[in-house]
């Protein structure tokens, strides 16, 4: 936990370092340029590998997959995304790393282990739903209850059905 700390609090000096070496080296506008053009790619690649990324979710999901590394995927785009359009050039180097595939597998690769993908959703047959967690819970099906209102029910309002 102490390491996501010190990152937060050391990212933005390295940040600011990071623009006066390369605001000395190129200038100031250039330097500005190329903080707006990262995040204009940021935006860009966001959009391009997002609807990449959606289309195998929709995909995984239409054959009953496990949607976890799709899901993981557009968790660091989004990050990656985020990293781009925040000023910095460390940060922009990090989004570009994000932005590549093999990145990202090699995350999920870290991830997988310490993370259980429970989903409900629409299948081919129809709608699927996961194994119930709690043993005290009884899954009916569509023969098994009726929607019928029940007049002796103790939650009906005795004001609807009056004649």
């Amino acid at each position: 936990m102490r390491l996501p700390l010190v990152l937060f609090l050391i990212a933005p000096l390295i940040e600011i370092a990071s623009f006066i070496l390369v605001g000395q080296v190129i200038g100031v506008l250039p330097t500005l340029a190329l903080i707006i053009l990262s995040a204009g790619v940021g935006v860009a690649l966001l959009r391009f590998q997002g609807a990449g990324i959606l289309r195998r979710l929709q995909s995984e999901a239409r054959q009953g997959l496990d949607p976890g590394r799709e899901l993981v995927h557009a968790a660091l785009l989004a990050v990656a995304a985020f990293l781009l359009i925040v000023p910095g050039f460390f940060g922009d180097l990090i989004g570009i790393l994000l932005f590549i595939p093999f990145v990202r597998d090699f995350a999920w690769r870290l991830i997988k282990p310490r993370i259980v993908v429970r989903s409900t959703g629409f299948t081919d047959g129809g709608f699927r739903t996961s194994k119930p967690m709690d043993e005290n819970v009884v899954d009916l099906g569509d023969d098994e209850y009726s929607r019928e209102p029940n007049p002796n029910s103790p939650w009906r309002d005795p004001r609807i059905g009056r004649d």
